[in-house]
């Protein structure tokens, strides 16, 4: 697994012009290609007057799904730099789809190349983007007596605590970089006479 991707801090439209062209770049984040696909097929129908709506996306943290469509354009002159964009920043489950109202003036391949990949480049520059971090999933078990201590500790060293069961015992859910689970092991049982057990789950990604 990648240790850290960027995706999209929110979803939008942003509008660049080039020679009179108008290229409207939609970004919205995408868990799944169907939810891509989709997107894609909501735009294309809201600017179904366009002439062209080309699009691209990366799904995966490890970018496993990767697709382009020129829609039209001379081919690798739209969606392939718009991928190429998204793949250069790092950007992970998102979808892309620049609209284009010609404007009258031919651009050629360079100059197309240029605007699609220029259009995404501007929008993720105005829409923000944020990087989300590997971290391994674990639980401390620890008995009511103790509970409140190892809870306030864990918050107080800016540990990531998940979630709070509260049952016979107390179960802290945590999400931690993988290089501080040895660390965090010994530091609970030095803190609670051995007493605190300490499972890890799978892994996950979140805030950096």
């Amino acid at each position: 697994m990648q240790d850290e991707y960027r995706t999209l801090a929110r979803a939008g439209v942003h509008e660049t012009e080039v020679n009179r062209s108008r290229f409207l770049c939609s970004l919205a984040p995408a868990a799944t290609e169907r939810e891509a696909q989709d997107f894609v097929a909501a735009v294309r129908a809201r600017h179904a007057d366009a002439t062209h709506n080309c699009w691209a996306y990366v799904i995966g943290a490890d970018a496993a799904i990767q697709k382009a469509s020129d829609d039209g354009e001379p081919g690798g002159t739209a969606g392939v730099p718009m991928l190429q964009m998204l793949l250069r920043r790092d950007m992970r489950y998102v979808v892309a789809v620049v609209t284009r109202y010609y404007g009258g003036v031919k651009l050629g391949a360079g100059g197309l190349i240029r605007a699609y990949g220029g259009a995404v480049g501007a929008a993720l520059d105005a829409l923000g983007t944020v990087t989300r971090r590997r971290f391994r999933l674990a639980t401390v078990t620890v008995d009511h007596q103790r509970a409140g201590k190892v809870e306030n500790e864990l918050r107080a060293a800016g540990r990531d605590v998940r979630g709070v069961r509260y049952g016979e015992s107390v179960t802290l859910e945590l999400g931690l970089p993988e290089a501080d689970v040895d660390a965090v092991r010994a530091w609970l049982a030095d803190l609670t006479a051995g007493t605190a057990r300490f499972t890890l789950g799978g892994e996950a990604y979140g805030d950096a």
